[in-house]
């Protein structure tokens, strides 16, 4: 079973949506017991980094994951869901990350050429980097969708997948059995459907 993380952020029915289409079992819950019984943990995310991290700890769901995935449960946070999996932020601000994968999330205006749009919004490529079972599915050249106005740097050594959008964007990565998307899977067609399908799998 397959529990999503209920904290107030994120697509969490059309997740539960998508995984039922691929026939996994998923719970949308915010309760730790329920969490924690749970064989993998989904942490979704939209919105602002601050407030996301903040609702995390109001209910001290901030130290359950990360003591669920020291105890190598399989974590996959997605979005600014993956965000929150590095050291910090600095949207809007700066604010702790739960430190599960080295590196730092900045505004990709600061990166990008100027005459691209932020949010960067819609379909586009990915560069595969290194072999993973989260991406036993996916090969190079396949397509998902991304809305996002911040991502990782800092993080090469963990990048299982790029996206190019002006420069390199960090599209995917996992440190052992922590895993993140920057895309939406849930919003990816069969790419999407696939990562999610490797994801119950690993």
């Amino acid at each position: 079973m397959i529990a999503i993380i209920d904290y107030g952020v994120g697509n969490l029915f059309s997740l539960r949506s998508s995984l039922s289409m691929i026939g996994a079992q998923a719970v949308v819950s915010g309760d730790a017991d329920v969490i924690r019984a749970a064989d993998r943990i989904l942490l979704p995310g939209v919105g602002a980094f601050g407030d996301a991290r903040g609702k995390l700890a109001e209910n001290g769901l901030d130290a359950l994951i990360c003591e669920l995935a020291a105890g190598g449960r399989p974590l996959l946070g997605i979005c600014l869901g993956m965000q929150m999996l590095f050291d910090k932020s600095y949207e809007y601000g700066e604010h702790e990350g739960l430190g599960l994968i080295p590196g730092e999330v900045t505004a990709m205006a600061e990166r990008i050429p100027k005459g691209l749009k932020i949010p960067h919004i819609g379909w586009n490529a990915l560069d595969m980097k290194k072999a993973h079972p989260l991406m036993k599915y996916t090969k190079d050249g396949d397509c998902v969708y991304f809305v996002h106005s911040y991502s990782a740097v800092g993080c090469e050594k963990n990048t299982l997948a790029t996206a190019e959008y002006g420069v390199d964007v960090t599209a995917a990565v996992a440190r052992g059995n922590v895993m993140g998307c920057q895309f939406h899977p849930e919003k990816s067609g069969r790419v999407g459907l696939d990562i999610l399908r490797a994801f119950c799998e690993v």
